[in-house]
């Protein structure tokens, strides 16, 4: 019995060095996860890469060249980039831990995007369509565009098809610009994306190349209406679909947003050659049954 118990004190050790080491090891990947989370799609997220490249770099030369000195630097630059960063993400800091103590719900990804999100959407882009208003859309999904919305007009409120129509009336200060929506929140209107250096049609304005230019940088989808001639486009991964109908918005939209899928768009500019293709086709058929129907 005693050599039963010394066995089993002599595995404990070991165990609970593995127990700690496991639990220290999945703090820290906790931590470093929820630090990269609020850093995406920031202003901090390009420094944060340029100080970590820089370091590797150094340590790189240090070992390849033997430069002691850069070597002796880097060894002491841990202690120094403690109070480094706090200074360089003040601003960051703060909102996380605001947001952590606001919502501790924040910490875990959700994605409430369904039917109501989506009947919001296209009820908006149709009734802004019908009184040839402009209007330019952007659903954040993966990718943040954080960097966006804080240039942006801050808004936070939950979308309705009544608040974007309102957003995009004229000559209201809000409506120039496009709206950034994450997870049912308006997040930010009179946001401004980079414009796409795709050649396009002259047909298209600023506002459909703003919405391929986003969506080559991000994998947001956007969704545009013409104040000329009051259509509703949608654009994705670089892809645009003009004078798209209700129905297959609302489709698009499903997929993208609640299935996550992504069905395949036509080449920038222009529509789905497919579905034409095969709206046609429909047509013809259509018009020869007629033509039969009449004959007979």
């Amino acid at each position: 019995m005693t050599a039963f118990f010394d066995f089993v004190l002599s595995l404990w050790e070991p165990l609970r060095e593995l127990i700690q080491f496991v639990i220290q090891i999945g703090l820290l990947t906790v931590v470093i996860y929820t630090a990269l989370l609020f850093l995406k799609g920031t202003r901090a997220e390009p420094i944060m890469i340029g100080i970590v490249t820089t370091i590797l770099s150094g340590w790189l030369l240090s070992q390849m060249f033997g430069l002691e000195v850069i070597e002796w630097i880097l060894a002491k630059l841990p202690a120094l980039m403690v109070f480094a960063i706090l200074i360089i993400f003040q601003p960051e800091l703060r909102r996380a831990f605001a947001e952590i103590g606001i919502n501790p719900h924040r910490l875990r990804r959700s994605d409430p995007t369904g039917a109501r999100t989506i009947n919001a959407l296209v009820e908006a882009s149709y009734q802004l369509a019908a009184k040839h208003i402009g209007g330019l859309i952007a659903i954040e999904q993966d990718i943040g565009m954080r960097s966006y919305t804080e240039a942006g007009v801050k808004i936070n409120a939950p979308l309705s098809s009544e608040l974007l129509v309102t957003i995009f009336y004229p000559n209201t200060p809000l409506h120039d610009g496009g709206v950034v929506i994450k997870n049912g929140i308006i997040l930010s209107a009179a946001c401004f994306f980079p414009l796409t250096q795709t050649n396009l049609s002259r047909t298209l304005g600023t506002r459909h190349r703003a919405a391929i230019g986003i969506t080559e940088e991000t994998d947001a989808v956007v969704i545009i209406v013409s104040e000329e001639d009051g259509s509703v486009s949608l654009a994705h991964k670089g892809r645009l679909v003009r004078d798209i109908e209700k129905e297959r918005l609302e489709r698009h939209l499903t997929n993208y947003l609640v299935k996550k899928k992504s069905p395949a768009l036509g080449a920038p500019g222009t529509a789905n050659l497919t579905e034409h293709l095969n709206t046609v086709k429909m047509s013809i058929l259509k018009n020869r049954r007629s033509k039969e129907e009449s004959e007979s």
